[in-house]
């Protein structure tokens, strides 16, 4: 399989100071939906961010699409062709919304990332009023952002990201502060670009929404290595490794949701035929 991110002994420090990953070696490939898992401070957003070309790492490689990721890359050439392939490819959707969002309206925040890439204005109108089909908010498109509900906010911001159709989806911490309907929607949602080959890779610690969107799992630990990469099933069914990673305690089940049943019900509908991405 082709491998689009390529990580090699890869370890991030905060102003040199604070330690966020520690040697970190994985390989992600194209079509994969992957979670990373760990508690708050282990190093998730930090990989996610490595992964997006939004920081580089302070020692080891990173590969994205077979060109090494440095800052010499990226920022030193003002028209980077491979920078500008590197941002078609890959979306980021932030974990607090109203980092992402910035527009008068929701309409001119979908549009602002494909004009940004210099596509003519009448595709990238007819790209937003797709993916706000798509995304079932059509009646938002006049409304000012930060008005709108943490679970509106949230499709806006995944809008934003679909409409340049990226190959990667990464995702930080996507269900935080969800209601239950709107999680089962997100799930659905990441169920469904992953049956469709989009690569979808999603940091969270929300242990009940892993094994649903995610076939590998990646433990990240405390002290900000790679604890564990195995299948999802697998990782959820070492309680062991969870407990060690802070990621539960003694005490607590991990599958507990009443949707949870619901939603391994859609994804068998994939597996049968009966839903089209």
């Amino acid at each position: 399989m082709e491998a689009i991110f390529d990580l090699r002994n890869v370890s991030y420090s905060y102003v040199g100071k604070i330690l966020a990953l520690k040697d970190v070696s994985l390989k992600i490939n194209r079509g994969e939906r992957v979670s990373i898992i760990g508690s708050n401070g282990s190093g998730k957003s930090t990989l996610l961010a490595i992964l997006n070309g939004l920081v580089y790492p302070t020692s080891g490689e990173f590969y994205a699409f077979n060109n090494q990721i440095t800052e010499e890359v990226f920022d030193a050439i003002k028209d980077n062709e491979f920078r500008s392939y590197f941002r078609t490819k890959v979306g980021f959707v932030f974990q607090n919304s109203d980092v992402q969002l910035f527009s008068p309206t929701v309409f001119e925040e979908i549009a602002f990332g494909p004009l940004q890439l210099n596509i003519p204005p009448r595709e990238v109108r007819t790209r937003v009023e797709d993916v706000l089909e798509m995304m079932e908010i059509s009646k938002l498109r006049d409304r000012s952002p930060h008005t709108l509900s943490g679970g509106e906010k949230k499709k806006v911001c995944i809008a934003t990201v679909l409409v340049n159709n990226p190959d990667v989806l990464l995702l930080d911490e996507p269900s935080a502060g969800l209601d239950p309907r709107t999680q089962l929607w997100l799930v659905e949602l990441l169920q469904d670009l992953g049956h469709a080959g989009k690569t979808v890779i999603t940091a969270t610690h929300d242990l009940e929404i892993i094994d649903m969107i995610s076939k590998r799992a990646i433990v990240m630990g405390e002290d900000h290595r790679v604890k564990m990469d195995d299948d999802a099933k697998t990782v959820l069914c070492d309680y062991e490794l969870l407990i060690a990673s802070n990621l539960i305690h003694e005490h607590m089940h991990v599958h507990g949701k009443l949707v949870h049943e619901h939603l391994h019900d859609h994804e068998e509908e994939h597996k049968h035929g009966h839903l089209t991405a």
